[in-house]
């Protein structure tokens, strides 16, 4: 192929490629308006199923959503309020245990003994001196540390209720913004559109019942064994454990590192209690990614286990949590247009 013009083609070609750097790094940057926007939506439409089973029942959408969203919030409520005052009983005695162990001041000294006891042999002093050493050799990044997560922290409550708002707001306009996206599809392919729409929007909402079930599941579990192997704080650690198991992919192991990890505390654990703790969690993990969850996920969403724990790890290694939020969904996209869209056309004659 000729070219006439090599300055126009280099030309166009660099603002095709600036116009992609722009692009890539501008969804970078949104990154964390998307998740909101993204978990939003993904809530919204688990939602859904229930604010349909409503408009059924001869309700106006409005009534609808506004019972749905009354009957949520009020679970949470009661959930909270349920809870609460044994989380904050429970956190106030870790404090308080944690501050009496500081004003004694034998704490390095009991932390010793237990160290000692632990690991025979082990130079503690010289484990001491080198993490005093490191810790002032960092105290000013470990302060900026301490400062960067109360920021996060403020960030997340933030998120929290932009979510929140979100929410309301894509859950109320549902129906409006299906029908916006059904006009950009021609007239004669719409019907077909609508119906594999509805069916992807379904699987999404189904697929986030799904997920609280997992947490429902790991919760319920985890409060009956933690308080069976007299774990400290029973309740603080299965709201634990429950937050966790909502976070496809890592939320778990998370969730279990840190009910493990507050097992293991001197004075408010053992060794023994963090041990079978640790092996019930590993146990359990392995049950809930490879037993319960693809057969909860499978029945939500009509994708086979394996498929489920594939998107899982695909989508939580491309797009982090994000990517592990959406890629069951994706995958349930993917089946139904392809049993359904490819499959009659290459049997077609």
């Amino acid at each position: 192929m000729k070219i006439h013009n090599p300055f126009r083609v280099a030309l166009v070609a660099t603002l095709g490629v600036g116009l992609g750097i722009l692009l890539i790094q501008s969804v970078q940057s949104l990154s964390t308006i998307l998740l909101y926007v993204g978990t939003a939506l993904f809530i919204s439409l688990g939602l859904d199923p229930l604010v349909s089973w409503l408009e059924r029942r001869r309700l106006p959408r409005w009534a609808a959503v506004l019972i749905t969203l009354i009957l949520v919030l009020g679970l949470f409520a009661g959930i909270v309020w349920i809870i609460l005052p044994t989380l904050i009983q429970q956190i106030s005695q870790l404090v308080t245990q944690i501050t009496q162990l500081i004003d004694r001041g034998t704490w390095q000294t009991d932390l010793g003994d237990w160290l000692d006891q632990m690991f025979p042999g082990l130079a503690i002093d010289d484990i001491f001196e080198n993490v005093n050493q490191w810790l002032i050799d960092n105290i000013t990044t470990i302060s900026e540390g301490v400062l960067g997560a109360t920021f996060g922290v403020v960030s997340g409550l933030f998120g929290a209720f932009i979510v929140i708002i979100l929410t309301i707001y894509l859950t109320a306009s549902t129906p409006s913004l299906k029908r916006a996206v059904y006009q950009l599809v021609p007239a004669s392919k719409r019907d077909t559109f609508i119906g594999l729409a509805d069916q992807i929007t379904d699987s999404v909402g189904y697929y986030v019942m799904g997920q609280v079930t997992l947490g429902i599941i790991n919760g319920v579990l985890s409060a009956v064994f933690l308080s069976i192997i007299d774990a400290p704080f029973p309740a603080v650690l299965a709201v634990v454990a429950f937050l966790g198991s909502l976070i496809p992919l890592v939320g778990t192991l998370s969730a279990s590192t840190i009910i493990v990890l507050t097992c293991l505390v001197p004075g408010l654990g053992s060794p023994a209690t963090a041990l079978i703790a640790a092996i019930y969690y590993l146990i359990y993990m392995q049950i809930e990614a490879y037993v319960v969850s693809p057969r909860v996920m499978s029945r939500a969403v009509s994708v086979p286990g394996g498929v489920v724990v594939v998107a899982a790890l695909a989508g939580g290694a491309l797009l982090g949590l994000l990517g592990a939020l959406i890629a069951i969904p994706v995958a349930a996209s993917v089946l139904i247009i392809y049993r359904q869209v490819i499959i009659p056309r290459m049997n077609e004659r």
